[in-house]
Protein backbone atom coordinates (compact mmCIF):
# COMPACT_ATOMS: atom_id res chain seq x y z
CA UNK A 1 0.00 0.00 0.00
CA UNK A 2 1.13 3.87 -0.20
CA UNK A 3 0.97 6.01 3.20
CA UNK A 4 0.14 9.28 3.06
CA UNK A 5 2.59 10.48 5.96
CA UNK A 6 1.51 13.69 6.29
CA UNK A 7 -1.75 15.02 6.03
CA UNK A 8 -4.37 17.19 7.50
CA UNK A 9 -7.88 15.59 7.07
CA UNK A 10 -8.79 18.09 9.85
CA UNK A 11 -8.69 21.13 7.59
CA UNK A 12 -11.41 23.16 5.78
CA UNK A 13 -12.22 21.51 2.33
CA UNK A 14 -11.29 17.93 3.66
CA UNK A 15 -12.43 17.30 7.24
CA UNK A 16 -16.60 17.63 5.92
CA UNK A 17 -15.78 15.10 3.44
CA UNK A 18 -13.56 12.52 5.23
CA UNK A 19 -15.25 9.33 3.27
CA UNK A 20 -15.24 10.95 -0.15
CA UNK A 21 -11.61 11.98 0.38
CA UNK A 22 -10.64 8.19 2.57
CA UNK A 23 -12.59 6.08 -0.79
CA UNK A 24 -10.33 8.04 -3.54
CA UNK A 25 -7.23 7.77 -1.90
CA UNK A 26 -8.26 3.99 -1.30
CA UNK A 27 -9.15 4.08 -5.30
CA UNK A 28 -5.52 5.05 -5.86
CA UNK A 29 -3.98 2.33 -3.93
CA UNK A 30 -3.44 4.77 -0.81
CA UNK A 31 -4.64 2.42 2.17
CA UNK A 32 -3.03 4.54 5.05
CA UNK A 33 -3.06 8.12 6.43
CA UNK A 34 -1.15 10.21 8.61
CA UNK A 35 -3.31 13.29 9.63
CA UNK A 36 -1.10 15.46 11.50
CA UNK A 37 -2.15 17.81 14.44
CA UNK A 38 -0.84 21.05 14.50
CA UNK A 39 -2.28 22.85 17.90
CA UNK A 40 -3.81 21.36 20.86
CA UNK A 41 -7.38 21.45 19.05
CA UNK A 42 -6.29 20.30 15.77
CA UNK A 43 -4.60 16.84 17.92
CA UNK A 44 -7.70 15.95 19.82
CA UNK A 45 -9.31 16.34 16.44
CA UNK A 46 -6.99 14.52 14.43
CA UNK A 47 -6.76 11.55 17.30
CA UNK A 48 -10.66 11.41 17.28
CA UNK A 49 -10.78 11.04 13.35
CA UNK A 50 -8.55 8.36 13.76
CA UNK A 51 -9.87 6.28 16.29
CA UNK A 52 -12.70 5.85 14.66
CA UNK A 53 -11.21 5.88 10.79
CA UNK A 54 -9.36 2.48 9.80
CA UNK A 55 -6.34 2.96 8.02
CA UNK A 56 -6.00 6.57 9.73
CA UNK A 57 -3.17 7.42 12.40
CA UNK A 58 -2.66 10.81 13.84
CA UNK A 59 0.52 12.81 15.50
CA UNK A 60 -0.03 15.63 18.20
CA UNK A 61 1.94 19.06 18.61
CA UNK A 62 1.99 22.44 18.34
CA UNK A 63 3.11 24.15 15.04
CA UNK A 64 6.12 26.79 15.27
CA UNK A 65 3.39 29.27 14.03
CA UNK A 66 1.29 28.71 17.23
CA UNK A 67 3.91 28.54 19.97
CA UNK A 68 3.41 32.08 21.08
CA UNK A 69 1.84 31.71 24.66
CA UNK A 70 2.19 27.68 25.04
CA UNK A 71 2.80 26.41 27.87
CA UNK A 72 4.33 23.22 30.08
CA UNK A 73 0.77 22.64 30.85
CA UNK A 74 -0.15 22.42 27.76
CA UNK A 75 2.32 20.33 26.75
CA UNK A 76 1.03 17.83 29.85
CA UNK A 77 -2.04 17.73 28.42
CA UNK A 78 -0.62 17.07 24.94
CA UNK A 79 1.77 14.20 26.07
CA UNK A 80 -1.55 12.41 27.64
CA UNK A 81 -3.54 12.68 24.48
CA UNK A 82 0.03 11.60 23.05
CA UNK A 83 -0.55 7.82 24.77
CA UNK A 84 -3.60 7.04 22.98
CA UNK A 85 -2.79 3.77 20.32
CA UNK A 86 -4.18 5.79 17.59
CA UNK A 87 -1.41 8.45 18.22
CA UNK A 88 1.86 7.67 16.43
CA UNK A 89 4.53 10.63 16.22
CA UNK A 90 5.17 14.21 17.88
CA UNK A 91 4.36 16.77 15.30
CA UNK A 92 4.10 19.03 13.35
CA UNK A 93 7.05 20.96 15.57
CA UNK A 94 10.06 23.13 14.49
CA UNK A 95 10.87 26.31 13.10
CA UNK A 96 9.77 28.56 10.58
CA UNK A 97 11.67 31.65 10.04
CA UNK A 98 9.93 32.43 6.90
CA UNK A 99 6.68 33.43 8.43
CA UNK A 100 7.62 33.99 11.61
CA UNK A 101 4.31 33.96 12.79
CA UNK A 102 5.75 33.22 16.45
CA UNK A 103 9.00 34.90 17.87
CA UNK A 104 12.00 32.87 17.08
CA UNK A 105 12.86 32.42 20.37
CA UNK A 106 9.42 30.75 21.62
CA UNK A 107 9.81 28.97 18.48
CA UNK A 108 13.49 27.27 19.27
CA UNK A 109 12.33 27.21 23.17
CA UNK A 110 8.98 25.27 22.71
CA UNK A 111 10.76 22.91 19.83
CA UNK A 112 13.35 21.69 22.04
CA UNK A 113 10.35 21.14 24.83
CA UNK A 114 8.47 19.56 22.09
CA UNK A 115 11.30 16.99 21.34
CA UNK A 116 12.05 15.79 24.66
CA UNK A 117 8.26 15.33 25.68
CA UNK A 118 8.75 12.78 22.35
CA UNK A 119 11.49 11.26 23.60
CA UNK A 120 10.20 10.63 27.14
CA UNK A 121 7.30 9.14 25.17
CA UNK A 122 9.22 6.84 22.66
CA UNK A 123 7.42 8.54 20.19
CA UNK A 124 9.48 10.10 16.87
CA UNK A 125 8.55 13.91 15.61
CA UNK A 126 7.12 15.46 12.58
CA UNK A 127 9.65 18.11 12.15
CA UNK A 128 8.44 21.78 9.93
CA UNK A 129 11.42 23.62 8.90
CA UNK A 130 11.09 26.53 6.83
CA UNK A 131 14.20 28.77 6.45
CA UNK A 132 15.52 27.46 9.38
CA UNK A 133 17.95 24.07 8.25
CA UNK A 134 20.95 25.41 10.31
CA UNK A 135 18.76 26.74 13.46
CA UNK A 136 16.57 23.31 13.06
CA UNK A 137 19.76 21.35 13.31
CA UNK A 138 21.00 23.41 16.09
CA UNK A 139 18.39 22.46 18.34
CA UNK A 140 18.73 18.96 17.13
CA UNK A 141 21.74 18.49 18.13
CA UNK A 142 21.50 20.12 21.62
CA UNK A 143 18.32 17.75 22.20
CA UNK A 144 20.93 15.15 22.42
CA UNK A 145 20.85 11.34 21.31
CA UNK A 146 16.95 9.09 21.13
CA UNK A 147 15.46 11.99 18.69
CA UNK A 148 13.57 10.15 15.55
CA UNK A 149 11.86 11.42 13.14
CA UNK A 150 11.15 13.07 9.88
CA UNK A 151 11.43 16.16 7.86
CA UNK A 152 8.53 16.80 6.56
CA UNK A 153 8.21 18.49 3.39
CA UNK A 154 11.89 18.53 2.80
CA UNK A 155 12.79 21.95 1.65
CA UNK A 156 16.97 21.80 1.73
CA UNK A 157 19.67 20.90 -0.50
CA UNK A 158 21.62 17.68 -0.79
CA UNK A 159 24.24 18.76 1.59
CA UNK A 160 21.62 19.52 4.06
CA UNK A 161 19.84 16.02 3.27
CA UNK A 162 23.00 14.38 4.42
CA UNK A 163 23.19 16.22 7.43
CA UNK A 164 19.47 15.11 8.01
CA UNK A 165 20.24 12.14 7.08
CA UNK A 166 23.76 11.57 8.99
CA UNK A 167 21.23 12.49 12.51
CA UNK A 168 19.36 9.15 11.30
CA UNK A 169 16.14 11.30 10.10
CA UNK A 170 14.14 10.41 7.21
CA UNK A 171 12.84 13.30 4.43
CA UNK A 172 9.57 13.01 3.56
CA UNK A 173 9.11 14.26 -0.53
CA UNK A 174 5.76 16.35 -1.07
CA UNK A 175 4.24 17.08 -4.52
CA UNK A 176 6.92 19.87 -4.94
CA UNK A 177 9.02 17.35 -6.38
CA UNK A 178 6.85 17.06 -9.49
CA UNK A 179 7.01 20.71 -10.11
CA UNK A 180 8.96 21.71 -13.05
CA UNK A 181 11.37 24.10 -11.91
CA UNK A 182 12.03 21.66 -8.46
CA UNK A 183 15.05 20.45 -9.83
CA UNK A 184 17.11 20.22 -6.16
CA UNK A 185 14.71 18.51 -4.78
CA UNK A 186 14.72 15.53 -7.64
CA UNK A 187 18.35 15.68 -6.88
CA UNK A 188 17.86 14.67 -3.57
CA UNK A 189 15.85 12.14 -4.27
CA UNK A 190 18.50 10.90 -6.70
CA UNK A 191 20.84 11.13 -4.11
CA UNK A 192 19.38 9.84 -0.87
CA UNK A 193 18.98 5.80 0.48
CA UNK A 194 14.96 5.19 -0.99
CA UNK A 195 14.85 3.45 2.51
CA UNK A 196 15.04 6.85 4.54
CA UNK A 197 12.58 8.49 1.92
CA UNK A 198 8.68 9.12 2.81
CA UNK A 199 6.27 10.50 0.73
CA UNK A 200 3.62 12.92 1.62
CA UNK A 201 0.63 15.41 0.51
CA UNK A 202 0.56 17.98 3.21
CA UNK A 203 -2.87 17.95 1.93
CA UNK A 204 -4.72 20.47 1.35
CA UNK A 205 -1.88 22.33 0.32
CA UNK A 206 1.04 21.47 -2.36
CA UNK A 207 -0.88 19.77 -5.02
CA UNK A 208 1.27 17.96 -7.20
CA UNK A 209 1.53 19.45 -10.96
CA UNK A 210 -1.06 17.26 -12.41
CA UNK A 211 -3.50 18.42 -9.99
CA UNK A 212 -1.90 21.93 -9.82
CA UNK A 213 -4.52 24.55 -8.49
CA UNK A 214 -6.77 22.44 -7.19
CA UNK A 215 -7.40 21.23 -3.29
CA UNK A 216 -4.89 18.67 -2.41
CA UNK A 217 -5.95 15.41 -0.73
CA UNK A 218 -4.27 11.30 -0.32
CA UNK A 219 -5.55 10.44 -3.47
CA UNK A 220 -2.84 12.55 -5.37
CA UNK A 221 0.76 11.38 -3.31
CA UNK A 222 0.09 8.46 -6.40
CA UNK A 223 2.19 11.64 -8.56
CA UNK A 224 4.69 11.88 -6.14
CA UNK A 225 5.35 8.13 -5.79
CA UNK A 226 5.47 7.93 -9.71
CA UNK A 227 7.94 11.20 -9.84
CA UNK A 228 10.53 8.99 -7.47
CA UNK A 229 10.09 5.84 -9.41
CA UNK A 230 10.96 7.72 -12.88
CA UNK A 231 13.93 9.66 -11.01
CA UNK A 232 15.28 6.43 -9.57
CA UNK A 233 14.88 3.71 -12.54
CA UNK A 234 11.93 2.37 -10.38
CA UNK A 235 8.39 1.08 -10.64
CA UNK A 236 5.93 3.38 -9.08
CA UNK A 237 5.09 -0.50 -7.30
CA UNK A 238 8.54 -0.31 -5.63
CA UNK A 239 8.62 3.00 -4.53
CA UNK A 240 5.02 2.37 -3.26
CA UNK A 241 6.60 -0.96 -1.22
CA UNK A 242 9.64 0.89 -0.15
CA UNK A 243 8.17 3.55 1.47
CA UNK A 244 5.31 1.68 3.10
CA UNK A 245 8.35 -0.34 4.91
CA UNK A 246 9.74 3.05 6.00
CA UNK A 247 6.21 4.62 7.09
CA UNK A 248 5.94 1.14 8.77
CA UNK A 249 9.68 1.64 10.26
CA UNK A 250 9.36 5.17 11.33
CA UNK A 251 5.89 5.17 12.85
CA UNK A 252 4.48 1.43 13.38
CA UNK A 253 1.76 1.92 11.01
CA UNK A 254 0.07 -0.86 8.83
CA UNK A 255 1.03 -4.78 8.52
CA UNK A 256 4.72 -6.28 8.38
CA UNK A 257 4.72 -8.81 4.85
CA UNK A 258 6.38 -12.29 5.30
CA UNK A 259 9.29 -13.32 4.00
CA UNK A 260 9.70 -13.23 0.20
CA UNK A 261 10.16 -16.31 -1.92
CA UNK A 262 9.48 -14.22 -5.17
CA UNK A 263 9.86 -10.91 -4.85
CA UNK A 264 9.42 -8.30 -7.92
CA UNK A 265 11.97 -5.62 -8.82
CA UNK A 266 11.37 -3.02 -11.91
CA UNK A 267 10.02 -5.63 -14.10
CA UNK A 268 12.23 -8.41 -12.88
CA UNK A 269 11.09 -11.32 -10.55
CA UNK A 270 13.70 -12.19 -8.23
CA UNK A 271 13.84 -16.08 -6.50
CA UNK A 272 15.39 -16.15 -3.09
CA UNK A 273 16.16 -19.68 -2.33
CA UNK A 274 18.69 -19.50 0.59
CA UNK A 275 20.51 -17.15 2.45
CA UNK A 276 23.21 -19.04 2.79
CA UNK A 277 26.70 -18.01 1.23
CA UNK A 278 29.95 -19.14 0.51
CA UNK A 279 31.39 -15.43 1.46
CA UNK A 280 30.76 -13.04 3.73
CA UNK A 281 31.19 -10.06 2.34
CA UNK A 282 32.02 -6.69 4.73
CA UNK A 283 29.51 -4.94 2.44
CA UNK A 284 26.74 -7.12 2.31
CA UNK A 285 23.04 -5.53 3.16
CA UNK A 286 21.86 -8.40 5.13
CA UNK A 287 25.00 -7.51 7.73
CA UNK A 288 22.32 -4.46 8.01
CA UNK A 289 18.87 -5.86 7.55
CA UNK A 290 17.05 -8.54 5.64
CA UNK A 291 15.21 -6.18 3.88
CA UNK A 292 16.17 -5.17 -0.11
CA UNK A 293 13.48 -2.83 -1.95
CA UNK A 294 11.15 -2.79 0.83
CA UNK A 295 10.70 -6.79 0.61
CA UNK A 296 11.86 -8.81 3.66
CA UNK A 297 13.76 -11.98 2.75
CA UNK A 298 15.03 -13.23 5.69
CA UNK A 299 14.25 -16.80 5.33
CA UNK A 300 13.06 -19.23 8.28
CA UNK A 301 13.78 -22.00 6.01
CA UNK A 302 14.74 -22.73 2.54
CA UNK A 303 11.63 -23.41 -0.06
CA UNK A 304 11.12 -26.51 -2.10
CA UNK A 305 10.86 -26.50 -5.72
CA UNK A 306 7.41 -26.93 -5.52
CA UNK A 307 6.83 -23.84 -2.65
CA UNK A 308 9.29 -21.63 -5.39
CA UNK A 309 7.02 -22.22 -8.28
CA UNK A 310 3.84 -21.54 -6.13
CA UNK A 311 5.67 -18.04 -5.23
CA UNK A 312 6.25 -17.57 -9.06
CA UNK A 313 2.54 -18.01 -9.80
CA UNK A 314 1.19 -15.89 -7.25
CA UNK A 315 3.19 -13.00 -9.53
CA UNK A 316 1.28 -14.06 -12.41
CA UNK A 317 3.73 -16.70 -13.53
CA UNK A 318 7.21 -16.74 -15.43
CA UNK A 319 5.81 -15.12 -18.65
CA UNK A 320 4.49 -11.78 -16.77
CA UNK A 321 8.11 -10.67 -16.35
CA UNK A 322 11.20 -9.38 -18.41
CA UNK A 323 13.09 -11.92 -16.91
CA UNK A 324 13.44 -14.24 -14.06
CA UNK A 325 16.12 -14.00 -11.70
CA UNK A 326 17.89 -16.48 -9.14
CA UNK A 327 18.90 -14.29 -6.18
CA UNK A 328 18.41 -13.57 -2.31
CA UNK A 329 20.35 -13.20 0.40
CA UNK A 330 22.40 -16.07 0.06
CA UNK A 331 24.42 -17.61 -3.03
CA UNK A 332 22.08 -20.13 -5.28
CA UNK A 333 24.72 -22.32 -7.05
CA UNK A 334 24.55 -23.67 -3.48
CA UNK A 335 21.26 -25.39 -4.14
CA UNK A 336 22.71 -25.97 -8.05
CA UNK A 337 20.47 -29.12 -8.49
CA UNK A 338 17.62 -27.03 -7.94
CA UNK A 339 18.31 -23.86 -9.80
CA UNK A 340 18.39 -26.15 -12.75
CA UNK A 341 15.44 -28.43 -12.38
CA UNK A 342 13.56 -24.70 -11.94
CA UNK A 343 15.13 -23.14 -14.70
CA UNK A 344 13.81 -25.65 -17.27
CA UNK A 345 10.34 -25.54 -15.79
CA UNK A 346 10.18 -21.57 -15.88
CA UNK A 347 11.67 -21.79 -19.00
CA UNK A 348 8.37 -24.44 -19.88
CA UNK A 349 6.33 -22.49 -18.32
CA UNK A 350 6.89 -19.42 -20.41
CA UNK A 351 9.58 -17.28 -18.89
CA UNK A 352 11.27 -15.17 -21.05
CA UNK A 353 14.78 -14.63 -19.75
CA UNK A 354 16.59 -16.33 -17.23
CA UNK A 355 19.39 -15.35 -14.95
CA UNK A 356 21.56 -15.89 -12.30
CA UNK A 357 23.05 -13.49 -9.64
CA UNK A 358 26.33 -15.35 -8.25
CA UNK A 359 29.59 -15.07 -6.46
CA UNK A 360 31.09 -17.18 -9.22
CA UNK A 361 32.15 -20.17 -6.76
CA UNK A 362 30.26 -22.95 -7.76
CA UNK A 363 32.26 -24.82 -9.65
CA UNK A 364 35.12 -24.67 -7.02
CA UNK A 365 32.42 -25.46 -4.68
CA UNK A 366 30.58 -28.40 -6.52
CA UNK A 367 34.22 -29.89 -7.45
CA UNK A 368 32.58 -30.15 -10.91
CA UNK A 369 32.11 -27.49 -14.08
CA UNK A 370 29.35 -25.70 -13.19
CA UNK A 371 29.06 -23.19 -16.24
CA UNK A 372 28.99 -26.16 -18.68
CA UNK A 373 25.82 -27.21 -17.04
CA UNK A 374 24.49 -23.33 -16.69
CA UNK A 375 25.55 -23.10 -20.52
CA UNK A 376 21.89 -23.13 -22.33
CA UNK A 377 19.80 -23.09 -19.70
CA UNK A 378 20.31 -20.06 -18.58
CA UNK A 379 20.61 -16.51 -20.70
CA UNK A 380 22.61 -14.42 -18.32
CA UNK A 381 24.77 -14.61 -14.76
CA UNK A 382 26.14 -11.86 -13.22
CA UNK A 383 29.33 -12.66 -10.90
CA UNK A 384 30.24 -10.77 -7.86
CA UNK A 385 34.07 -9.80 -9.10
CA UNK A 386 34.29 -7.43 -6.06
CA UNK A 387 38.00 -6.73 -6.76
CA UNK A 388 41.12 -6.35 -9.23
CA UNK A 389 43.54 -8.80 -7.25
CA UNK A 390 43.18 -11.72 -4.51
CA UNK A 391 44.21 -9.84 -1.82
CA UNK A 392 41.39 -7.33 -1.75
CA UNK A 393 38.60 -9.74 -2.15
CA UNK A 394 39.79 -11.80 0.65
CA UNK A 395 39.78 -8.66 2.59
CA UNK A 396 36.50 -7.57 1.32
CA UNK A 397 34.34 -10.84 0.78
CA UNK A 398 35.94 -13.04 3.11
CA UNK A 399 35.71 -16.13 1.54
CA UNK A 400 34.97 -19.17 3.07
CA UNK A 401 37.09 -21.70 0.92
CA UNK A 402 40.51 -21.07 -0.41
CA UNK A 403 41.43 -19.83 -3.86
CA UNK A 404 38.14 -18.04 -3.96
CA UNK A 405 39.28 -15.12 -6.53
CA UNK A 406 40.93 -17.56 -8.80
CA UNK A 407 38.19 -19.43 -8.90
CA UNK A 408 35.60 -16.57 -9.54
CA UNK A 409 38.05 -15.32 -12.37
CA UNK A 410 37.83 -18.70 -13.94
CA UNK A 411 34.36 -19.09 -13.29
CA UNK A 412 33.74 -15.99 -15.71
CA UNK A 413 36.42 -16.96 -18.25
CA UNK A 414 34.93 -20.01 -18.83
CA UNK A 415 31.36 -18.75 -18.95
CA UNK A 416 32.56 -15.45 -21.46
CA UNK A 417 31.20 -17.58 -24.85
CA UNK A 418 29.42 -20.24 -23.42
CA UNK A 419 26.40 -17.96 -22.08
CA UNK A 420 24.79 -15.63 -23.63
CA UNK A 421 25.39 -12.51 -21.37
CA UNK A 422 27.96 -12.46 -18.49
CA UNK A 423 28.92 -9.96 -16.53
CA UNK A 424 31.42 -8.95 -13.85
CA UNK A 425 30.03 -6.79 -10.84
CA UNK A 426 31.70 -4.50 -7.98
CA UNK A 427 30.37 -2.84 -5.26
CA UNK A 428 31.82 0.71 -5.60
CA UNK A 429 33.12 0.47 -1.81
CA UNK A 430 34.85 2.90 -0.74
CA UNK A 431 38.42 2.94 -1.97
CA UNK A 432 38.30 0.58 -4.19
CA UNK A 433 39.95 0.46 -7.28
CA UNK A 434 37.15 0.51 -10.01
CA UNK A 435 38.76 0.76 -12.96
CA UNK A 436 40.97 -1.86 -12.46
CA UNK A 437 38.48 -4.09 -11.71
CA UNK A 438 36.64 -2.76 -14.96
CA UNK A 439 40.29 -3.45 -17.18
CA UNK A 440 40.46 -7.31 -15.64
CA UNK A 441 36.20 -7.22 -16.93
CA UNK A 442 37.12 -6.19 -20.11
CA UNK A 443 40.40 -8.52 -20.27
CA UNK A 444 37.70 -11.76 -19.66
CA UNK A 445 35.71 -10.50 -22.15
CA UNK A 446 32.56 -9.88 -20.11
CA UNK A 447 30.46 -7.08 -19.70
CA UNK A 448 30.98 -5.08 -16.47
CA UNK A 449 28.54 -2.88 -14.02
CA UNK A 450 29.13 -0.87 -10.61
CA UNK A 451 26.64 -1.21 -8.05
CA UNK A 452 25.85 1.53 -6.05
CA UNK A 453 27.45 0.75 -2.19
CA UNK A 454 24.95 0.90 0.30
CA UNK A 455 22.15 0.42 -2.30
CA UNK A 456 20.79 -3.61 -3.29
CA UNK A 457 18.15 -4.12 -6.05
Amino acid sequence: MIVDTHAHLTFDGLRDDVAGVLGRARAAGVHGVITVGVDPADSRAAVALARRTPGVWATVGVHPHDVAGLTGTVLDGLADLARDDAVVAWGEIGLDFFRDRSPRDDQRRWFAEQLDRARGLDLPVVIHDRDAHAETLAVLDRAGPGVRGVFHCFSGDRAFAREVLGRGLYLSVPGTVTYPKNDELRRVVAEAPLDRLLVETDCPFLAPQPVRGKRNEPAHVVHVVAEIARVRGLEPEDVARITARSSRDLFGVGTADPAQVAYPIRRSLYLNLTDRCTNRCAFCAKNRSPVVKGHDLGLEREPTRDEVLAAVDARGGPGAWDEVVFCGFGEPLLRLDDVLALARELRRRGARRLRVNTDGLASLVHGRDVVAELAGTVDAVSVSLNAPDAATYDRLCRPGVDGAYDAVVAFLRAAAGRIPEVTATVVAVPGLDVDACRRLAESLGVGFRVRDYNEVG
